[in-house]
């Protein structure tokens, strides 16, 4: 009698923020917690925001475009955070609003907040998307009351990934600065990714689900199949896909998706949440003195980077 086939490994790894340290710590506490041999072949899913915040986003996006050369026979997924996404609108990297209409056009719905958050008028704004020019932008208040931290630079904190790459804050010359393999990562980067057979521990034992993965989540009141066919052609006629940078909207599982066992697996949120087959991997934010962490599935172990006891 054939031995039952060993669950595929997949690990889906938070928000990372700029902090390529964090990143490395927790790789090695994911190799070291999985074991070698399933670590190198297991699927990896990234949930998005490599930029901003923390010190050296360039030297995250150079850790993540390394690994498909080093661990060849993982599988690699690369999900566009609001924050990416905002970066690679700046360096005029995402596609063009399949109804031929110009981003600016789509400015309007939201031009109350331009004072306020000072956006980019520098080159290239013209036909740039709203976010490119929100990330890149100004803003006037120096203290962001909902962190309680300082603003860095915008309301996205973008300064830090201007001054990675050797230009200042706001400055045209980051479209040259940023290199050639950088910026096909993140043309490269998908909206949402979809996985037909992944197994997760419950109380009855192993179950076999579907797999969503998107950074913000799923809107819960709108059409799966419509949402998912949206996010596949990464349609930028809105100025604000809620998925990647929604919050309530997006926090709770859609109802249809309850039919089918579906994880629905996000980051974005600040937070570590875990209920049901809703999952909600951020536990850093951001935050230099808050965790890097991942959710191994099946087994739906959280792996972290401050796991000093998995360090080899």
């Amino acid at each position: 009698m054939a031995e039952p086939t060993k669950p595929r490994l997949v690990c889906c790894i938070g928000d990372i923020h700029g902090f390529p340290t964090k990143l490395q710590n927790l790789w090695s506490n994911l190799e070291s917690s999985i074991g070698t041999a399933d670590f190198n072949t297991a699927l990896i899913i990234f949930l998005g925001d490599y930029c901003d915040r923390g010190p050296n986003t360039r030297e995250v996006i150079d850790f993540l475009i390394s690994l498909p050369s080093k661990y060849p026979h993982q599988t690699h997924v690369f999900l566009s955070g609001n924050h990416d996404f905002a970066f690679a609108a700046f360096l005029g990297l995402v596609p063009q609003p399949p109804d031929g209409s110009e981003f600016a056009e789509a400015w309007k719905e939201y031009e109350e907040n331009e004072e306020r958050e000072g956006w980019y008028k520098g080159e290239g704004y013209e036909n740039m998307h709203l976010q490119g020019r929100r990330w890149s932008g100004k803003i006037k208040a120096k203290f962001n009351v909902a962190k309680g931290m300082d603003y860095k630079g915008s309301i996205y904190d973008a300064a830090p990934t201007f001054e990675s790459y050797g230009v200042p804050h706001g400055s045209a010359d980051l479209v040259r600065a940023v290199p050639d393999e950088h910026k096909k990562f993140l043309a490269d980067m998908v909206w949402v990714h979809e996985e037909d057979d992944v197994c997760i521990e419950t109380g009855d034992g192993i179950k076999h689900c579907k797999l969503i993965a998107v950074h913000a989540g799923l809107v819960s009141n709108q059409d799966v199949k419509e949402q998912l066919k949206f996010l596949k052609a990464k349609d930028t006629r809105v100025p604000k896909v809620d998925s990647l940078s929604g919050r309530k909207n997006v926090w709770d599982m859609p109802k249809e998706l309850s039919e089918t066992p579906t994880i629905v697996v996000s980051g974005h949120h600040g937070k570590l949440h875990i209920e049901g087959l809703r999952l909600v991997i951020d536990e850093g934010g951001g935050y230099e003195h808050k965790p890097v962490a991942a959710i191994v599935l099946p087994s739906m172990k959280i792996v972290r980077d401050t796991d000093d006891s998995l360090a080899t």
